[in-house]
């Protein structure tokens, strides 16, 4: 058997997808990769958590704070070394295989998941690994749900690499190896939240990480005393790209506009909120939305952590809601469905927060409540499906312990 895995728990019925079913889930994986390429020699097998991210709303690529959590839901790989230099992938989401020689790595993005992982084995290869693989992706994480799919197949396509190509690398430079692939080979302008939040989780923990100078601590959160939900929408983002990019060029636009008055600052963070006072008419009515949402998440985010070092998790749910409320209507990155989850979630008695997470433009909102209010989030479902007609997807998640290798029946 696959070591043990906690599985996130469902919301309905009172149900618990636990242990057992996530092993049987990695069991399974391992028979598709035999059925996709074969039997024989050694098959291992690895699992990559995703994230959800609690406040801190796109600041990453900002210079701000984030607190993100890792998630028992992620990416499964099957992974065998080949005799040769051949690169074989496949995912059990779509048909088709993807080819290619560690001597020539492909040069371009070819506009599919593959060049996710395609992007850090290209940036690995170089370090002298001399053996080709075939790599079976899969899993349990929904993509462009905004829980960071990419970033967990990035970090873990980087730590199995490192473990059977024997690199010796450290956590960081899976995360950089991660960061990139996204950045220079995918081409999407992300932050550094993602990778860092998949490849330095810790249970029972949020990440607080500085995205200006990368510095980054572990904050506790009781399991005990209060539950992250996750909502999805079942919009999902596979458009969004060219939004977040847009959003990223506006954010460099406005901190531009307002550096000549804060020659010291090094990014938008760094711009205080009375030069934003003073100057912020100057800019364009959309860059001067964008730079209020950063300047007033920065101090936002600052507020959560001292109330989540206090232990005040109503003061840390009304920040939340703030940020869903400054990312609806400053930058723009919400859709009705989303703010119907936030809004139907706030109105119910246990629920400290929400908020949408991730990018935005689609995907999921985060939830925090107290534990024993979990039959607030069937009403919130009810409410969703009574004005789109669909049933969101919530499910209560766990934190995790990131990127590991798992032992299979066959080691």
């Amino acid at each position: 058997m696959l070591e043990a895995m906690e599985g996130p728990a469902s919301t309905r019925g009172g149900g618990v997808a636990g242990v057992a079913p996530a092993a049987q889930a990695l069991e399974e994986h391992v028979r598709s990769f035999e059925r996709a390429f074969g039997r024989g020699g050694s098959v291992r097998a690895f699992f990559s958590p995703g994230r959800v991210n609690l406040m801190g709303a796109h600041l990453d690529y900002n210079g701000g704070p984030v607190m993100p959590m890792a998630i028992d839901r992620g990416t499964f790989l099957a992974v065998r070394e080949r005799s040769d230099d051949q690169v074989r992938l496949r995912s059990t989401s779509e048909e088709g295989e993807f080819r290619f020689h560690l001597a020539s790595p492909p040069a371009s993005r070819a506009g599919r998941w593959s060049d996710y992982p395609s992007g850090v084995i290209r940036g690995l290869a170089v370090r002298g690994a001399g053996r080709g693989l075939e790599i079976l992706f899969g899993g349990n994480l929904p993509v462009g749900a905004g829980l960071s799919s990419s970033a967990s197949i990035c970090v873990g396509t980087a730590f199995a690499l490192d473990r059977v190509w024997d690199l010796g690398l450290g956590p960081h430079e899976r995360v950089q190896a991660a960061l990139d692939a996204e950045r220079g080979f995918v081409g999407v302008l992300c932050g550094i939240m993602d990778p860092y939040a998949v490849g330095l989780a810790r249970p029972g923990h949020l990440l607080w990480l500085d995205c200006k100078d990368a510095s980054w601590e572990h904050l506790p959160i009781d399991p005990g005393v209060a539950r992250v939900a996750v909502a999805d929408t079942l919009v999902r983002r596979e458009l969004a790209q060219g939004a977040f990019n847009q959003r990223v060029e506006e954010a460099s636009l406005a901190f531009r506009g307002l550096r000549r008055h804060a020659p010291e600052a090094t990014c938008l963070r760094d711009v205080g909120l009375e030069v934003l006072e003073r100057h912020g008419g100057d800019l364009e009515p959309t860059l001067r939305a964008r730079a209020t949402h950063v300047l007033h998440e920065v101090r936002r985010t600052f507020q959560a952590r001292e109330a989540l070092l206090a232990g005040d998790l109503p003061s840390f749910g009304r920040r939340m809601l703030e940020s869903h409320a400054s990312l609806r209507d400053l930058y723009d990155v919400s859709v009705p469905e989303l703010d119907c989850l936030v809004e139907s979630a706030a109105a119910e008695s246990g629920v400290l927060g929400a908020r949408l997470t991730g990018a935005g433009f689609g995907g999921c909102a985060v939830i925090l409540l107290e534990r024993g209010a979990e039959p607030a989030l069937d009403r919130v479902r009810e409410r969703f499906a009574r004005r789109f007609g669909r049933e969101p997807r919530i499910e209560l998640f766990g934190g995790d312990s990131g990127p590991r290798e798992l032992a299979t029946s066959e080691s």
